[in-house]
């Protein structure tokens, strides 16, 4: 059984506090006791939003002539009245937010902008705004020196200082995780913290840590890594830890949490390189060992019930969340993925091929000769085949789509890096409606899907290993006529949407 304790307790600052401090109170700070700007890697839209949370690096930065931003214009206007905020500050106004929903209807007994208050408490920066004001001291600093445990509601999320932790007689065995016959492991950290204890000495100064971890370090309990819906929803979840500790350095530890002795399959480990420089480090590396970290955060979990984004409850009529479209930013800022298009205004359509035994387009090239019929379409069918496309080159193929269409599967998940203006054709929801609709929504992209059930066309009944007939587990043709309306429409939108970098085009045009 794995066990953890915690030694003393060290004096917490007050993030909260630090995230609001008025830059002129920081003016007289030497310009040598800060270089954080140098490693500052975000997007450029994000750079006010950073300044306003770190007040003294951006006064640093206006003191030093070697720090790139200060020739910005951004951060000429920023320095003298830095407002632009994510939306979880204290002082935070929401004219100056990052991003605020729009919702289409209201459902009956609510106004617009009730709706749009609850959709942004959700699913948006306010979801981020709730954890930190659920944060609780469970481990009290009473010297320097000492420790701290920190956790939101049902330890969802927490922070350590001078953690302890004991692995010198580990038992691993099948189960990844230590169960709790009350959550899901994927839902909280309790059947890993209940244990945490204080102690009667000081490892770090008594010598009794094996190791001593001085990095910063991210624990993360990690879902199915072979499916991109799923492995998704560690990296928001960690996102979301990155702004609650308002830090977005890669020069972090990232250790996951397992309790078996298996090697962890990955088909999306390049996506980790845009939150650490850094391998992903096993639990079990740590093995025989007393070891100590300075510094530990418990990420947000995947499965959290009215977490994000796995089966996430959403208001109806609301849409387009900051929180993904700063996700999408900043994965595709640090993955070094450009939008390089569109070019002559065409609409760059990519359809999405699948190579798996169910849920194939049976009339696919039918569907992508009536495609090409059509002047202004740029057409491409892709089939994300990780043993042949490394996850980058398919995020430049996603990244540079107006439209992505595909069928229900895992694969939609890359629309979460769509450009703004897209739009996403998920050709049939094989009877799971709300999964890539909530989460297109959340994203803010626009979304269809396949309405007439007379014009689609399965092989059979479908044929769930357990569970008989299943429309997931067989194979569909399509109506070439209706495919094409629905196309056209999307495309439509695509025109009118604010973004689209091109005189507006009427739909006759198409």
């Amino acid at each position: 059984i794995l066990m953890l304790f915690a030694f003393g307790v060290l004096l917490h600052e007050n993030l909260a506090d630090a995230q609001d401090e008025n830059l002129a109170e920081v003016k007289n700070i030497p310009e040598a006791s800060f270089h954080n700007y140098e490693n500052v890697n975000l997007p450029e839209e994000h750079i006010p939003y950073f300044f306003h949370n770190n007040p003294h690096v951006a006064a640093a930065c206006a003191r030093d002539s070697r720090c790139r931003y200060k020739v910005s214009i951004l951060l000429f206007k920023y320095l003298k009245t830095i407002k632009s905020c994510w939306g979880y500050e204290k002082s935070c106004k929401p004219e100056f937010r990052f991003g605020y929903p729009v919702c289409d209807y209201v459902e009956t007994g609510c106004n617009i902008e009730s709706a749009k208050q609850i959709f942004w408490k959700q699913a948006d920066f306010g979801y981020a705004k709730e954890r930190m004001d659920e944060m609780r001291t469970y481990c009290k600093p009473t010297a320097m020196g000492d420790s701290l445990l920190e956790c939101s509601y049902h330890l969802q999320h927490c922070r350590a200082r001078n953690l302890y932790i004991d692995l010198r007689t580990p038992k691993r065995n099948h189960d990844r995780f230590k169960e709790d016959f009350l959550r899901n492991p994927l839902q909280s950290w309790f059947a890993e913290l209940q244990t945490y204890t204080a102690l009667s000495f000081r490892p770090i100064e008594d010598g009794q840590c094996d190791l001593v971890i001085e990095k910063p370090t991210y624990f993360m309990k990690l879902d199915a890594g072979v499916n991109m819906y799923h492995h998704f929803c560690d990296f928001v979840n960690l996102y979301i830890s990155q702004h609650i500790n308002n830090s977005f350095s890669t020069d972090v530890n990232i250790v996951m949490w397992d309790t078996s002795s298996y090697g962890y399959g990955d088909l999306f480990s390049e996506t980790w390189k845009a939150f650490t420089d850094y391998e992903i480090i096993h639990l079990k590396t740590y093995d025989f060992k007393r070891v100590c970290f300075r510094e530990a955060v418990f990420s947000l979990l995947p499965r959290m019930r009215y977490g994000l984004f796995y089966n996430t409850p959403l208001i109806s009529g609301c849409h387009g969340t900051g929180l993904f479209r700063a996700f999408s930013q900043h994965v595709l800022h640090r993955l070094n993925i450009t939008q390089e298009g569109p070019k002559d205004g065409k609409i760059r359509v990519t359809i999405l091929a699948r190579s798996t035994d169910y849920r194939k387009i049976l009339n696919q090239d039918e569907l992508v000769k009536a495609l090409k019929t059509v002047s202004l379409f740029q057409v491409r069918v892709v089939d994300f085949k990780y043993k042949e496309l490394e996850f980058t080159e398919q995020l430049k193929i996603t990244h540079n789509s107006d439209i992505f269409i595909g069928m229900h599967g895992a694969g939609l998940t890359h629309l979460l890096f769509l450009p703004d203006w897209a739009a996403v054709f998920e050709l049939y929801n094989c009877e799971d409606e709300r999964c890539y609709l909530d989460l297109a929504r959340l994203r803010g992209v626009h979304y269809v899907t396949w309405q007439r059930k007379d014009k689609v066309f399965p092989q059979d009944q479908g044929h769930h290993p357990t569970l008989g007939k299943h429309p997931k587990f067989t194979n569909y043709s399509f109506d070439v006529e209706e495919f094409m309306r629905l196309v056209l429409l999307a495309a439509d939108h695509i025109s009118q949407h604010s973004k689209w970098p091109f005189m507006r085009k009427e739909h006759d045009e198409f």
